[in-house]
């Protein structure tokens, strides 16, 4: 039967000197910003912002440098990454196309797509949304029906995804088509593909969510072409691909780091007339993202060594957004504070901002009854 593979990890002494850089440039560069603002980090949309991150060599960091990358170790980036989330800052534009895009064209694409794709997300110029989740298909990626059919030079696409996150945005998506049909094996005939969102026949329709944002999207494929040459991988390599991808998705700190804002908002609040319930319930939520941080962290090492953490991020996925939902609820009842919208206190917007985004973190990345479905079979009782 599998373990958890956690172990407790220093970070280097070259990622904690990272650290007191990455600090400097966020004083610069997001000072200014109120706790409502820093709640949205990685939803946050800024194009300047992701091309100075690059000019640094902050994105694409761990990549070979012929790709535009720069060689540094997992833990340096989670470095990174910790601080941006920690700040606030907005990465959206490179988020994507940084944490799984790029790796997984690394493993699975061509020469010429490495040489074509990574340099420029590595330098913040190129931004990627991912093209997975369909109507009636639920949690059961699998059971997508989108179909790229084998035509002269490419494929022809017909079909929807949905929820696809800055579609409207971004330059390209990657996208997983059914280009085979096998009766009982849905999770065959499977493959991935670039696909460049200004395709003729590509329908990028508005999804307004619940803070009144537009991020989601139903992007609807009608005879759209693909070419051959941006398929990424073998022609039905689709799941193995796409579970990959995930692994990526659901392994960094931004499955813990969601509701950070808030949490530290909320802490400068009660600092001014402290008392022990305040104490308990802070101390409880601080105490737990410490324990979360470091098997996130645990995760990180295990990518810097070859190790494949799968079954670890799975974890870390589950348990990281079950507490960022925690935090909005614990701290509504410490506080008694009304969540605003667009009125009111800095700390009341942010309360209304999170709780309003705190049903989709327990979604985003695989939902949780598919993450202890992962868990289950990768303990072996299932």
């Amino acid at each position: 039967m599998a373990t958890f593979r956690f172990a407790l990890n220093e970070l280097p002494p070259e990622a904690e000197g990272l650290r007191a850089e990455v600090r400097e440039f966020l004083r610069r560069e997001v000072s200014g910003h109120g706790a409502k603002g820093r709640s949205d980090s990685w939803s946050r949309w800024d194009p300047e912002f992701s091309r100075k991150m690059g000019a640094r060599g902050w994105i694409g960091m761990t990549w070979p440098k012929q790709y535009g990358g720069h060689e540094k170790s997992a833990l340096e980036r989670y470095v990174v990454l910790e601080e941006m989330l920690s700040a606030g800052a907005p990465v959206s534009f490179h988020w994507i196309a940084d944490r799984q895009s790029g790796p997984l064209l690394l493993r699975f694409g061509t020469e010429v797509q490495r040489q074509r794709f990574l340099p420029a997300i590595a330098r913040g110029e190129l931004a990627f949304a991912i093209g997975m989740s369909e109507p009636d298909s639920g949690s059961d990626l699998a059971s997508i029906r989108t179909r790229a059919e084998k035509v002269d030079g490419g494929y022809r696409v017909n079909g929807t995804k949905v929820w696809t996150s800055n579609a409207h945005r971004s330059q390209f998506l990657i996208a997983l088509f059914r280009t085979r049909v096998v009766p009982d094996k849905k999770h065959e005939g499977l493959s991935q593909f670039l696909v460049d969102t200004k395709t003729p026949g590509i329908t990028i329709n508005p999804i307004i969510d619940l803070t009144g944002e537009h991020h989601f999207n139903e992007v609807v494929f009608q005879d759209a072409f693909v070419p051959e040459d941006m398929r990424v991988g073998e022609e039905g390599n689709g799941w193995r691909q796409v579970s990959t991808e995930l692994a990526y998705e659901r392994s960094g700190p931004e499955r813990y780091l969601s509701s950070f804002a808030l949490l530290r908002a909320a802490i400068a609040d009660a600092s001014k007339e402290p008392g022990e319930r305040a104490a308990v319930t802070i101390g409880h939520l601080v105490a737990e993202m410490a324990t979360l941080r470091q098997m996130s962290l645990s995760v990180a090492g295990m990518l810097q060594a070859g190790e494949n953490p799968n079954l670890e991020a799975a974890v870390v996925k589950d348990v990281g957004t079950t507490f960022e939902q925690e935090v909005p609820e614990a701290l509504h009842a410490l506080l008694g504070l009304e969540p605003r919208i667009d009125t009111g206190s800095d700390l009341g917007q942010a309360l209304g901002f999170v709780m309003q985004k705190a049903p989709s973190f327990s979604l985003r990345g695989g939902t949780r009854e598919i993450l202890r479905g992962i868990i289950a079979r990768g303990l072996g009782l299932r």
